[in-house]
């Protein structure tokens, strides 16, 4: 099958995309791992960008600033612009389509502040922002009946003269290899803050599959060490509870009731204001008591339903026990001013790209907005590209026979235990404090076990939803990920942002640039 343009991701990125794309007469076609209403953009809650002025004088000037500032040297004043600019008209779009966005007593949208901005300026649907706007982005493609190929795992981007040629999935409904043709990919598979598991608040699918295949194409991967650590995830769970909870008066405490730290700073400085605390043996908490359970209820009913259901505490009478946890990532694929890849005619969007707009750490609510604005745009930019001819082959084929191969595996060491060695290194060696010792064994720990690669046998023969071949295949990918994402933490001897070196803790100009990674060939 040959599409015009072949979105990859069906969160909030990959639908706004598909959704443009279609709208311009394209032929287009979604292929995702999970269903759209499974996506990460469902979990986000505090909403999205746009300096609108409901609440409080703003500008995009202001907002551009803001995100600037928190990119600690790292953003493209430009790309941050456009998104700035243009985020009014972001939500506007999303208005028209039929988000429904918490209201002001005169109609007009309601606005919060988030960490990090200088104004109220979140557009926000109570704290269900992210899923309020996924079930209406899927509607739409529902109604424009755009294809959707659920459940297909991504197992190769193919390319032919350089140029990208299409995709080689896994359907994991039966087993089966299938390609999918087009001269023009939009990438847009999420990030890879799921690698952290269980110290994040992504589901266990971002593991930043997308970004591991468009590295083993050949396209540049950019800064892959910025992860953010979000302040507040439930201890235990490390579900979410969204910095609307913060933006609305919430504090944070100690066991003896005592603040430590300003609420609505970046959160690199909360989180690693937390992590102190709790080295010195501290217990922390979110304390939202005093808002009241009116507007608890009114504003924060997810957040009091999260407590309650696994943590066990109403925050309308008890602090919510919290640490941080793995958010948000900043690096990905590397992109130009046209949101376009290393790889002519493979265009990324949303958190699986770097497009310049979060540098060293993104600001609050500006997540949602690039999904949507740079989704968009990513539409545009590539059904402008010039498609090439495409020669089909037996991709699907050599694809297939490569699974096949997998079931005939006699290794005998099993795959889980690997696994979670690799989560908690992760956390513990490249997590909200770094050092050179830690990384450097870090690497170590990632070479052995992908060493032992060849000897993890594939127990679950079944051709039918085979979890076991997807956590398999998802967790090779996630060995080379952590490599490129360890190796570029150690390289950058400074902390600036989400990265923070203890052995390095200040700033260097020296490091003012991006980690560009590309896979050299042979």
């Amino acid at each position: 099958m040959q599409y015009d343009l072949l979105v990859i991701g069906s969160g909030g990125a990959g639908l706004s995309a598909a959704i443009e794309a279609k709208e311009r007469g394209a032929n287009v076609a979604i292929v995702s791992e999970v269903y759209p209403t499974r996506s990460q953009t469902a979990m986000a809650q505090g909403g999205i960008n746009a300096a609108l002025g409901n609440v409080e004088d703003d500008s995009t000037t202001l907002h551009a600033e803001d995100t600037l500032k928190s990119a600690q040297g790292l953003g493209d004043t430009q790309m941050i612009d456009r998104l700035c600019a243009q985020a009014p008209q972001s939500v506007e779009w999303l208005n028209r389509l039929g988000v429904p966005f918490s209201r002001l007593e005169d109609g007009k949208i309601a606005q919060r502040a988030l960490g990090g901005a200088s104004r109220k300026r979140a557009c926000y649907c109570q704290d269900y922002s992210g899923l309020k706007i996924i079930h209406t982005l899927y509607d739409q493609i529902l109604r424009l009946e755009i294809p959707l190929y659920s459940e297909y795992h991504l197992l190769e981007l193919i390319t032919q003269n350089d140029h990208i040629a299409g995709a080689t999935f896994l359907d994991l409904k039966a087993t089966q290899c299938h390609t999918l043709y087009a001269p023009r990919v939009i990438l847009a598979t999420g990030g890879y803050a799921g690698l952290y598991q269980p110290h994040t608040t992504n589901t266990r699918y971002s593991t930043g599959d997308g970004i591991t295949q468009a590295y083993e194409a050949g396209a540049t991967l950019s800064n892959l060490e910025f992860v953010q650590f979000h302040p507040t995830a439930l201890k235990g769970s490390g579900i979410l509870i969204s910095e609307s909870a913060r933006g609305a008066g919430g504090k944070l405490i100690n066991q003896n009731g005592e603040q430590f730290v300003d609420e609505l700073a970046p959160r690199d400085k909360v989180a690693q204001a937390i992590k102190a605390q709790i080295d010195k043996g501290n217990e922390i908490f979110l304390d939202i008591r005093h808002l009241g359970e009116a507007f608890i209820d009114a504003n924060l009913p997810q957040e009091r339903n999260l407590a309650k259901i696994y943590a066990g505490v109403d925050p309308a009478t008890d602090p919510i026990p919290i640490v941080p946890a793995a958010h948000y990532t900043m690096g990905g694929v590397a992109l130009d001013q046209h949101l376009m890849s290393s790889i002519p005619g493979l265009f990324g969007a949303g958190e699986c790209s770097d497009a310049g707009v979060h540098g060293a750490n993104r600001l609050g609510g500006n997540s949602l907005l690039e999904i949507v604005t740079f989704g968009r745009d990513a539409a545009h930019f590539a059904l402008d590209f010039e498609a090439s001819t495409i020669q089909k082959n037996d991709d699907a084929k050599r694809s297939q026979e490569q699974i096949d191969r997998r079931f005939e595996t006699t290794g005998d060491r099993p795959l889980y235990p690997d696994r979670n060695t690799l989560s908690h290194l992760l956390f513990s060696a490249v997590g909200i404090s770094r050092n050179e010792a830690d990384l450097t064994q870090a690497l170590q720990t990632i070479h052995s076990l992908q060493s032992h690669l060849p000897e993890i046998g594939l127990f679950d023969k079944s051709r039918v939803y085979n979890t076991q071949l997807l956590d398999l295949l998802k967790y090779q990918n996630s060995l080379t990920l952590t490599r490129l994402i360890t190796t570029a933490a150690k390289d950058r001897k400074e902390s600036r942002g989400a990265h923070y070196r203890s052995d390095y803790p200040h700033k260097d100009e020296a490091f003012t640039h991006n980690t560009l990674i590309t896979k050299e060939q042979g």
